[in-house]
């Protein structure tokens, strides 16, 4: 009966016959083709399998569907190339490629040049259309205008999945004469679960003809007996019971566009075409743009209104607390919120049962059916919030008094014994207009009992009896917040034994809110930078450089003064690591001069960002820019105590004032003033740049028992930038993100292979089955430390260096206080400089 959630879609065997596949090895030798690629390649199967694609193809194609292969790798997603000529004298075609198990697929169908399709362009008009809506109904009626307009079906649809998986057409846009399915509803086996799978895998899937026979794919299985996965595929071949399915509906193409919100299938663009219809692979890239944005923007629209609510539920929280403060006892307390928080979960009445005691409000359950439902609820999880539109499905005896409370909201407020706060809502008896019968018919089949999809879909009306009005997520969301706080103030009222461990887990949260709030203000700081650094810059490598000189800067100041336990620090080794950082061996053409000072947390990071953008203006324009050029830092105390430190170049080419004012320029000249309320001067002298800058004496001290001198700062040797790394690297990193980046760290430094772990046993079991030749290990992995592979390697003579995000503060077992050690955020630079000190280069 559920041969419908039971189809392997996705292994159908056969593409649709308007374009053809091939599947390459990870060599890129064929191992299938799909039964019409003679009419577009002049080659048949047969004589294709098992050959390299560069016999069929040219290099220059070879070379552009390669790029997108790694692209697609990357991303995670399926990458296309458009008007690509595949061979001599060939039609150019529209290539996508992507990677299914160890299978290279590459799809191609025939170009359809477009030259008023600016897919950029478009898609950013038709949302700057719907961000001036005025409401979410007019958006999505405006959503599928839009859609209709790029695609040329015949009837667009926003089709929205509830929580079962049926769905609701809640906008639509047609042509004159197309039959409406606005407001109709359909099961959720309408759509069997493994399409909806799919759906949120992939973004876009187009049938051009319901009735064109499929190209099968040869040979159907592989060399092991497995079938070519086609989930991501953009040709993939239609189930037939869902091309009857759509004649039953008189629909001869369709195309869905996904609408997920955070990464979950929240509904799709449903297209239809009464006659067949092929779009372009370029148009329906653009429509699979369109559908992301859209979905971005529901998303943001969402968010919106979860933040009010979360506004609610912060005033909700207030107020519960100075009831609770009063004294009094946790039965009257609790009867007292019931009009807190009767505005912010809608209900026809309440039940509380605390202790043994049971008191009720509006329309309810009586006592004794309360019992019974409290029983059921001490089944469920103890700390989870409990609701249900239909109680008579999960307790049948509810079935009795639907009339009076057809749902419930139940919050446990204590684990032993079990109390709770229950809402109810009256039973909502209520018409769903289906899009034909939803009870499909069952017909005898070659395999027994078969499901079949419905023919009619003419408005047919059901009136639902025994369900309330469902609970919405922002009632859940409210419901858990005041669980939470009930939760806590029953159990002190109940237990004043464990006054101490509450007081702890306080304490604990106040720390944790510290922690939350400065790690908000590093990523605003982050965020700040991101967007200022991106104007002028064309190239993503070099917008990664800028941004990654900048944080870097930052983080060599939050070590020292992590050093220095956030006190002041001296500015003098924070100018010589900003210099050993960028120049290298070319440090020593920079002369520190001036006494030992002190300066203050903030001052100490506005002189890191700007330090770090004197040095880097310095090698791109000034002084370093050539071999000859040298710099100049003074700094002294004036008669306020002020520290005035004076920036001078010298020798470099000639220096002329920038045409624009860009963002490290606007650091320089206005971070002191802006932040530390001093006074910044930066003159462009032909014979080289000279900066000055005042900073306040509230940011300043000397440093004690330091006298003054003048010295050079340190000259770090830089290991030599053309020899590869090589060989095989371990990284030991529990944070994905940071492994993949120090993974393309390294193979861009010339390492042969990088292998990636995140555990010390995995880390000991690559190990033991192939041991690399030097290793980079992260210091902390949430639960445990990285020592124990650090002895494992030890033992075998294998190099290694640490990482980690501790600073200063990181504890080292003795045996390893000698071990080179990288502070995050680290860069390949640093990577190269750090592997090859240990590997004695």
């Amino acid at each position: 009966m559920s041969n419908c959630d039971r189809e392997p879609i996705h292994l159908v065997g056969s593409i649709q016959p308007s374009g053809f596949l091939i599947a390459l090895s990870t060599d890129w030798i064929v191992k299938h083709a799909s039964s019409n690629i003679g009419v577009w390649l002049g080659v048949e199967p047969d004589a294709l399998l098992g050959l390299p694609l560069t016999e069929v193809m040219e290099e220059e194609a070879l070379h552009a569907i390669r790029g997108r292969l790694q692209l697609s790798l990357i991303n995670g997603s399926v990458e296309r190339a458009f008007r690509l000529t595949l061979s001599p004298n060939a039609l150019p075609l529209d290539i996508a490629v992507h990677l299914s198990g160890q299978s290279i697929i590459v799809e191609a169908e025939p170009s359809e040049p477009d030259d008023e399709l600016d897919v950029g362009s478009m898609v950013r008009a038709m949302i700057g259309r719907l961000q001036r809506t005025a409401d979410f109904d007019s958006c999505c009626r405006e959503a599928a205008r839009q859609l209709r307009s790029l695609t040329g079906f015949d009837r667009v649809m926003i089709y929205r999945f509830d929580r079962d998986g049926a769905g609701e057409v809640i906008a639509e846009s047609a042509v004159r004469g197309v039959p409406s399915y606005l407001g109709l509803h359909y099961p959720a086996s309408d759509i069997p679960k493994q399409a909806r799978a799919l759906y949120e895998r992939n973004w876009l899937r187009c049938i051009n003809d319901v009735d064109a026979p499929p190209a099968a794919i040869l040979p159907p299985v592989g060399p092991e007996g497995e079938p070519l996965d086609l989930s991501m595929s953009v040709l993939r071949s239609v189930s037939p019971i869902h091309c009857e399915y759509l004649r039953n509906m008189g629909v001869a193409a369709s195309l869905s566009v996904s609408i997920l919100r955070r990464g979950k299938l929240w509904g799709l663009f449903a297209c239809h075409n009464m006659v067949p219809r092929r779009l372009s692979l370029e148009r329906r890239t653009a429509a699979e743009l369109y559908g992301q944005m859209f979905s971005f923007l529901l998303e943001g629209v969402e968010r919106d209104r979860e933040e009010a609510y979360e506004a609610k539920a912060r005033l909700l929280h207030t107020r519960i607390m100075a009831v609770m403060a009063d004294g009094a006892s946790s039965m009257e307390n609790l009867e007292r919120l019931r009009g807190e928080v009767g505005h912010y979960i809608r209900s026809d009445g309440f039940a509380i049962v605390l202790g043994g005691q049971i008191l009720v409000e509006g329309t309810t359950p009586t006592p004794e059916e309360l019992l019974g439902l409290v029983r059921m609820l001490n089944r469920t999880h103890a700390s989870r919030v409990f609701a249900t539109g239909e109680i008579g499905q999960v307790h049948p005896p509810a079935q009795d008094f639907t009339e009076r409370a057809a749902g419930m909201l139940a919050i446990p407020v204590s684990r032993k014994p079990r109390d709770y706060i229950i809402f109810f809502r009256r039973e909502s008896v209520r018409t769903v207009t289906w899009a034909g019968n939803p009870d499909k018919p069952v017909e005898p089949g070659p395999n027994g009992q078969r499901l079949t999809p419905r023919k009619s879909f003419e408005a047919w009306k059901e009136t639902v009896h025994g369900q309330s009005e469902p609970w919405t997520e922002a009632d859940l969301r409210i419901a858990d917040s005041l669980r939470v706080t009930l939760m806590e103030v029953v159990l002190r009222l109940a237990d004043q034994a464990e006054e101490e461990r509450r007081t702890a887990r306080e304490r604990q949260e106040l720390l944790i809110a510290e922690l939350n709030h400065r790690v908000r203000n590093i990523l605003s700081l982050v965020r700040a930078l991101l967007a200022q650094s991106r104007a002028g810059v064309t190239r993503v490598e070099e917008f990664a450089e800028i941004v990654g000189g900048r944080i870097q800067a930052l983080a060599r100041a939050h070590d020292q003064l992590t050093a220095e336990n956030w006190k002041p620090s001296p500015l003098r080794p924070l100018i010589a690591a900003e210099v050993d950082a960028y120049l290298g061996s070319r440090a020593d053409r920079v002369v520190l001069s001036g006494p030992e000072v002190l300066l203050s947390p903030p001052a100490l990071s506005v002189m890191a960002l700007i330090m770090h953008e004197l040095v880097t203006n310095a090698a791109k324009y000034g002084a370093f820019a050539d071999s000859g050029g040298r710099v100049k830092v003074h700094w002294s105390l004036d008669d306020r105590d002020a520290l005035e430190l004076c920036w001078e170049e010298s020798g470099g080419p000639p220096v002329q004032a920038p045409t624009r004012q860009g963002f490290g320029t606007t650091i320089i000249e206005r971070s002191v003033p802006h932040e530390l309320k001093g006074e910044a001067m930066v003159t462009y002298a032909l014979a080289g740049l000279r900066a000055r800058f005042t900073i306040p004496a509230i940011h300043v001290s000397l440093a004690p028992e330091r006298p003054a001198a003048v010295i050079e700062a340190a000259v770090t040797p830089c290991a030599a930038a053309d020899i590869p790394l090589g060989g095989t690297v371990l990284i030991l990193e529990d944070n994905m993100i940071i492994a993949m980046s120090a993974e393309d760290m390294l193979l861009k430094l010339g390492a042969e292979r990088v292998e990636t772990v995140a555990s010390v046993r995995q880390a000991l079991v690559t190990i033991a089955d192939d041991p690399p030749d030097m290793a980079l290990l992260d210091v902390n992995l949430g639960t445990e430390t990285s020592f124990p592979v650090a002895e494992r390697l030890r033992e075998l003579g294998i190099p290694f260096l640490f990482a980690t995000g501790y600073g200063e503060s990181a504890i080292f077992p003795e045996e390893f206080r000698d071990v080179l050690v990288l502070r995050k955020p680290y860069d390949s630079e640093q990577v190269r400089r750090g592997l090859q000190t240990v590997r004695g280069i």
